[in-house]
């Protein structure tokens, strides 16, 4: 695991704030991400049933607790 996901993601999505379930404004935004780009997705929890969706996808992965409450999943479009 990356000691610093964020360094060089292309897009940032913070859905911690989202009223709601996040997995609709996650799914819109990697549906946008172009290929080769990342999207840094920050999180109060770890999004582990993402992590299927993601694979099923296509997706590439890294995820890291950075707090008692704020997870960063590194996802690129490979």
């Amino acid at each position: 695991m990356s000691a610093n996901l964020d360094t060089d993601a292309d897009e940032v999505l913070d859905v911690r704030r989202i009223d709601g379930q996040p997995f609709d404004p996650i799914m819109t935004a990697l549906g946008e991400l172009p290929e080769g780009e990342t999207l840094l997705l920050v999180n109060s929890f770890e999004p582990e049933p993402l992590y299927d969706v993601l694979t099923e996808r296509g997706f590439q992965y890294e995820s890291e607790q950075r707090g008692p409450a704020q997870w960063h999943v590194r996802i690129e479009h490979a």
